[in-house]
């Protein structure tokens, strides 16, 4: 094995990020706390540095590199340079939001830059090993960001119940990988592919097995993303973190979510398309409705996103269930255009808040035209867009999903979203 042979150019910006946060890690602990904008001037260079080598780097096809455990192409290029420009903004507005706070430290931002690599891992996985590695980094990641105010008892309960919950979900996505590979030999997505389309009718005992698999990984990938029954924690997670981690984690591992369904649903499980397709629905359905219908009972904007965000996901599910490339890149495009909305959201409410105050209730934005004119204008064009009223790109974006749908003769299911989006108006 040689140099050449790993391709590492494939995983530059992973491995140039991987050694700037650790580098960012040991700079941070000599700075004292008057210097602490170093560790922030460090982390942003990082991330356009990052950008830079990945615009510099464009692919046609695939590329594979580290004996094919890495992928890299077209999609995973784009949803990269997404999570990194969204990463950044949410560095920008967190830096006076986590001043004011006295919290205003450099693990927000180390750990920040490890959860991207993690993200971008899984974005570029092409093996079962290396998408586990990437979605447990980012996951621990985000347990410790979520604590991060450790004077608030509200962020520590949010953690501890993130936690157990995330480490569940983790089990079972192992649980379900493990099935995968003891069918199939492999731990590379094509070969499990492969081991599917190769399967005869009469083997029921293998199907079955794939199946069961399939049961495990699904629940697995719904929590991670949210979707109704397994978004127990979105509320009180959003709810009880500093508002600058609720912002991260509302926008950008959605982007790295999708890309995992990508991964694994579509390349590796293409061939039991009918069964998770039976899967999604369900959670699609259930997604749009519980969230648009108690998000109207809330009073918290916090809580109020969190609801919103799982009626989003179950957009995001239509979109992939339909199971046509036009349905693929109508949900990545619904999940960029969610990840910037959310961003602008919370970037408002960050901006709004203050020292000893947290605007982060829905009475907090009366005589916003007053006080901040142009602040209640993005605010209301964003969530129209949320709302997706058109002419705004959430329109677009629920549109272009709704077409996948049609286009499959799923209309009952287009019919029920578009209920459900005019019933998520009223909140908004």
């Amino acid at each position: 094995m040689t140099l050449e042979s790993l391709n590492i150019a494939a995983a530059a910006p992973e491995i140039f990020l991987l050694c700037m946060a650790c580098l960012v890690l040991v700079v941070d602990v000599f700075l004292p706390p008057e210097k602490r904008n170093l560790t922030y001037v460090l982390a942003q260079l990082s991330l356009l540095v990052t950008l830079v080598l990945i615009l510099n780097n464009p692919v046609e096809g695939r590329v594979l590199a580290f004996n094919d455990l890495f992928v890299q192409d077209a999609m995973g290029n784009a949803l990269k340079l997404f999570i990194l420009v969204i990463s950044f903004g949410v560095f920008v507005y967190s830096r006076l939001y986590l001043q004011v706070r006295s919290i205003f430290k450099g693990e927000f931002y180390v750990l920040g830059m490890f959860s991207i690599v993690g993200m971008m891992l899984m974005v570029s996985a092409n093996n079962l090993l290396m998408l586990y590695l990437g979605l447990e980094l980012l996951s621990l990641c985000l347990y410790a960001l979520v604590a991060f105010n450790v004077k608030n008892g509200n962020a520590s309960e949010a953690a501890m119940k993130y936690f157990v919950l995330g480490a569940l979900a983790s089990g079972m996505l192992l649980y379900g990988m493990s099935i995968l590979y003891g069918l199939s030999g492999s731990l590379q997505l094509s070969d499990i592919a492969q081991a599917i389309a190769g399967m005869s009718g009469d083997d029921n005992a293998q199907k079955l097995g794939m199946t069961f698999a399939l049961v495990f990984i699904v629940v697995a990938l719904a929590f991670k993303l949210g979707a109704v029954p397994f978004h127990m924690w979105m509320p009180d997670v959003y709810h009880g973190s500093p508002t600058a981690v609720t912002a991260f984690i509302a926008t950008a591992p959605k982007l790295a979510g999708f890309a995992m369904i990508m991964r694994l649903m579509v390349e590796a499980l293409g061939g039991l398309q009918t069964d998770w397709q039976q899967m999604l629905i369900v959670l699609a359905v259930l997604s749009m409705a519980v969230g648009n219908i108690i998000a109207i009972a809330q009073s918290n904007i916090k809580r109020m996103l969190a609801y919103s965000t799982i009626s989003h996901v179950g957009f995001i599910l239509l979109g992939i269930l339909a199971g046509t490339a036009d349905g693929y890149s109508s949900a990545m495009f619904y999940t960029i255009s969610y990840a910037l909305m959310s961003l602008g959201g919370f970037g408002i409410i960050m901006l709004l808040s203050r020292q000893g105050f947290e605007a982060d209730k829905i009475s907090d934005l009366a005589g916003l035209n007053q006080r901040s004119p142009w602040f209640a204008f993005i605010m209301m064009v964003l969530m129209l867009s949320m709302a997706g009223v058109p002419p705004t790109v959430g329109f677009w974006a629920k549109l272009a999903v709704l077409t996948a749908v049609v286009e499959v003769n799923m209309i009952w299911l287009a019919v029920l979203a578009v209920i459900f989006s005019i019933v998520g108006i009223f909140y908004y």
